[in-house]
């Protein structure tokens, strides 16, 4: 089923004010990656806690009970960190950054110390009480870290040797620069979540999981206009390049918004309604799948008509 059909949208006429749009997104996203980003424990360290109370508690009556915490022969003051609702009022989720000397079973002492602390509160099951634990020394999360950032330059450095060689290396400029765009305002928009608005999402595996899965999602996208550029080439040849660009994006754009559309209900339904340790991941993907759709029509094309269209004038 096509919602748009037969559009004659000059999609170059429009190629400044892209490139314009999206310097000043990526320069943003820059900006705020340098103000930091929230880091999950998967990569800066820590000991991730899950808990499900019999009835609701509130954060603040958490805080109180980690006040001081005794795990071995040290005393523990963590009513500092990280604890939110996780799913319903009834379930908690604590994260605590890296100690110095923790002692074994750090995080088995802090959740049996909650459990003596709030006796009326807690399922009778430990069992029951207990969701997740979960422990990453900053050592490895360092490592993870490393292992995440190859993992997406080798990505890239495979997808320019895809498409060079499916098409020319002409094309690969502007496909590897939109996927760069993509990720680029995607961690700016995580970052911003994270230092400006009430929620803030985490950088973990999940969400470098979620980057991997945008890039193919994008590429794909923009290896569908670049292959009806190619016919159009063949089949147009004394067309002027413009032409050429402007009706293989037009013919490709209902394609385009109904994967996009559908993938988006998809993603939506499942961040509102589904799980709570799945909307880090979920809210990438939404990011991404807006960002990438953009990309491949005002950035990936345009770039790839700049380099190789005064050849094809």
């Amino acid at each position: 089923m096509k919602f748009i059909e037969n559009t004659k949208i000059k999609f170059m006429s429009f190629k400044k004010v892209g490139f314009a749009l999206s310097a000043t997104l990526a320069a943003g996203s820059l900006f705020l990656l340098m103000l930091g980003l929230n880091l999950g424990i998967d990569f800066k360290g820590g000991t991730a806690i899950g808990l499900s109370f019999d009835e609701e508690v509130s954060i603040q009556e958490i805080r109180s009970v980690m006040e001081s915490i005794s795990v071995g022969d040290q005393e523990f003051n963590l009513s500092t960190e990280e604890i939110k609702y996780f799913g319903s009022n009834k379930e908690i989720m604590i994260k605590i950054k890296s100690q110095d000397n923790t002692p074994e079973n750090f995080g088995q002492g802090i959740v049996n110390h909650i459990y003596k602390s709030m006796p009326t509160k807690v399922p009778e099951d430990k069992n029951m009480f207990i969701l997740s634990l979960g422990a990453v020394s900053p050592k490895v999360g360092s490592e993870l870290s490393g292992k995440a950032f190859w993992s997406i330059l080798s990505s890239l450095a495979l997808i320019l040797l895809y498409i060079s060689i499916r098409f020319e290396f002409k094309f690969a400029v502007g496909a590897i620069l939109a996927l760069v765009h993509d990720i680029i305002i995607t961690l700016g928009i995580f970052s911003l979540t994270y230092k400006y608005m009430p929620f803030n999402m985490e950088i973990d595996q999940a969400f470098i999981a979620a980057i991997l899965t945008v890039i193919g999602y994008s590429l794909n996208d923009t290896v569908v206009v670049f292959d009806r550029i190619r016919e159009f080439i063949d089949e147009h040849s004394t067309w002027e390049f413009n032409k050429i660009v402007n009706t293989a994006l037009n013919s490709t754009l209902s394609r385009t918004l109904n994967t996009s559309f559908t993938t988006l209900v998809v993603l939506m339904s499942m961040f509102f309604l589904g799980a709570e340790s799945l909307r880090g991941l979920l809210f990438a993907l939404i990011v991404g799948v807006l960002v990438g759709t953009y990309s491949s029509v005002f950035i990936a094309t345009p770039i790839m008509r700049d380099t190789i269209g005064k050849s094809k004038k």
